[in-house]
């Protein structure tokens, strides 16, 4: 093609290197912003193999890092986040997620910082009716269904991608779940992007898809210890932005009722230790697993604070979300991590929200494009 551009010329050489000129000028400088941006991002954008599953599929292992010395890393097994390394206020780097550099690990069931779903938390009876009929989903929680089933999205290969049109470092992690998949109906086509920001925010931002009425509810299971693992975290200091929570009952199945936080254990409106009022749960949920009620909001804006006192490192969750579940990793043993060795911020729908029509509504439809975005942003 040059070559015939170029014989074109011959015949009409002055105008045609004018405009062959500016053509290229015009094309370099229409360029330039996209290819800066996608050579910065690329730059802080590790790829290199986490390990192999039993079916000889390659898991992939994505490493974002920003100017202020963070660095994410994050695989494609669950889409899960293995380290979010943050400096404390002497500069000393920790992480501040569970993870491991193991992938048998996470087969095996390690409490993992992975995407849940296609429904994080409860469902009453495994079932629902959805548009008259009803919908039976997988019993993996007794009589009741949890987070998506036994193989459910933080047990499932995505695909990672480096986002490419992102200003800052950025993955983009695909999965389809089939229609029937775990009992839901409908093909879902699920991206989430876990993106690093320069102020230390780990954005993560959710959507989804589907061919078929639908219920969906995604979120991140992290487990955080701000001082690093090892340790319990019941001296972090927590503010949670929530005035009541979803009363449940004894399999941790909302009733359809909300009640106060005031004069109550889940009382987190002032910062207060995680430790503080965790003993008066011990004949119910044995620590804190408790879904909080949001202001309503279509925006992101901060919904809760941790500080570690003895590390200076803070957390602070931003969410669209309407809920948010705390939990302190009740069911910890020892093996590897001590009871309450970590919080979790599970940024959400309300459980059960298939069955209750008072709480915001989890159906999709086709037509219809899912969102929803998270962000824990890191200081010290």
């Amino acid at each position: 093609m040059r070559l015939s551009l170029f014989n074109d010329a011959s015949a009409c050489p002055l105008r045609f290197s004018r405009t062959f000129a500016m053509c290229i000028v015009l094309v370099l400088v229409a360029s330039f912003p996209l290819l800066s941006a996608t050579s910065s991002n690329a730059s802080t954008v590790e790829v290199s193999e986490f390990g192999v599953l039993p079916s000889g599929k390659v898991v992939k292992r994505y490493t974002m890092k920003n100017s202020k010395g963070v660095q994410l890393s994050v695989i494609e097994y669950g889409a899960t986040i293995v380290e979010i390394m943050v400096p404390d206020s002497s500069g000393e780097t920790a992480n501040v997620v569970l993870g491991s550099d193991s992938l048998d690990d996470y087969i095996v069931g390690f409490p993992a910082a992975s995407v849940v779903g296609r429904y994080a938390n409860r469902i009453r009876n495994a079932e629902f009716v959805l548009d008259g009929e009803t919908v039976h989903v997988t019993k993996n929680a007794g009589v009741n269904h949890i987070h998506g089933g036994d193989q459910n999205f933080s047990r499932v290969l995505w695909t990672g991608s480096i986002t490419a049109d992102s200003t800052y470092p950025s993955v983009t992690f695909r999965y389809h779940s089939a229609d029937g998949e775990e009992g839901f109906p409908g093909n879902l086509d699920v991206a989430v992007t876990y993106g690093l920001k320069d102020d230390n925010g780990v954005h993560i931002h959710y959507a989804a898809t589907t061919d078929q009425a639908t219920v969906i509810n995604l979120t991140n299971h992290a487990y955080f210890n701000l001082a690093g693992p090892g340790g319990d975290v019941l001296n972090h200091e927590l503010q949670i932005h929530s005035n009541s929570y979803t009363v449940s009952d004894s399999n941790l199945i909302p009733t359809g009722k909300s009640a106060s936080v005031v004069d109550t254990p889940l009382d987190f409106r002032e910062p207060r230790r995680i430790g503080e009022r965790i003993g008066e749960l011990a004949n119910s949920t044995n620590g804190y697993d408790h879904n909080f009620v949001l202001e309503p909001s279509i925006t992101l804006r901060m919904i809760a604070k941790v500080t570690d006192p003895r590390s200076g490192r803070v957390l602070e969750c931003l969410t669209t979300e309407p809920g948010v579940q705390l939990y302190t990793a009740n069911h910890f043993n020892g093996n590897p991590f001590p009871k309450f060795g970590a919080f979790c911020l599970e940024t959400q729908h309300f459980p059960d929200s298939p069955n209750r029509p008072e709480f915001p509504s989890t159906v999709l439809r086709p037509g219809q494009a899912w969102e929803s975005t998270t962000e824990y942003r890191f200081t010290h």
